[in-house]
Order: structure tokens, then C-alpha cells, then sequence
């Protein structure tokens, strides 16, 4: 029997990044959902129940912290893996991702060897 494909959720508001991402991950084996704002984030969290969010930290709406935060404090979602991928600089996601209950960090631009590992170990 073969087993389905985990879900990941990819949210940015750039659609380049969503698209690269989506792409990769695809190829990899996973199934791909994307949301391009916190609110869209949210309700796609709580409809698709993915395994790993991809979580982007400036985004309209809610930003990825206030998303993380709702994640973490929601019974329906709070044991989904969270990894901010954020451009807002490495010291300040490694401070700040942990507080609002992210599993991981990667600052972009990243290298997509490094995004897989955290996603397969985050995954096991």
C-alpha cells in the first residue's frame, strides 16, 4: 500500500518564491497547497490540515508571527510544523521564530538542500 503524500502548505506573497517552492517540493513527492496572505493562511491550515506550514513573515493581512501564534494556540492545528522562510535577517528570525512556536527558521535567499532537510526531518 502506498502512502499518501504529506501536505505542505506554502505561504507568501510572493508569487515567485510560492512557485519555485511548490514546484521543488511537487517533484519531491509532497502535495502542495499555497496561500499568499496570513488570513488565506489561516483558513487553509484549518480546511487542509497539512503536516508542515511554510510560513513567510511580512505578508498583508496577518503577518506570519500572528499566524504562528493562531496555529499554536488553535486545537486543530496546533501540531502542524511551522518553518518561518523569511527575508527579515537571520538574528531576528533566530530570536523571535522560537517565541511564536515555529519548529525552524530559514532565511532567504535559501538553498533548496537545506529547505528539504528541515522539511524531511521536521517530517520523520
Amino acid at each position: 500500500m502506498v502512502e499518501p503524500a504529506k501536505t505542505i502548505l506554502v505561504v507568501d506573497d510572493d508569487p515567485e518564491i510560492v512557485g519555485m517552492v511548490s514546484l521543488r517540493l511537487t517533484r519531491r513527492g509532497y502535495r502542495v497547497i499555497t496561500a499568499s496572505d496570513g488570513i488565506e493562511a489561516l483558513e487553509m491550515a484549518r480546511r487542509e490540515r497539512p503536516a508542515l506550514i511554510l510560513l513567510d513573515v511580512m505578508m498583508p493581512g496577518r503577518n506570519g508571527w500572528e499566524v504562528a501564534r493562531a496555529l499554536r494556540h488553535d486545537p486543530v492545528t496546533d501540531k502542524m510544523r511551522i518553518v518561518m522562510l523569511t527575508a527579515i535577517g537571520e538574528t531576528v528570525n533566530e530570536i523571535t521564530s522560537p517565541l511564536y512556536g515555529a519548529d525552524a527558521f530559514i532565511d532567504k535567499p535559501f538553498d533548496f538542500a537545506v529547505l528539504e532537510k528541515t522539511i524531511a526531518k521536521l517530517l520523520e
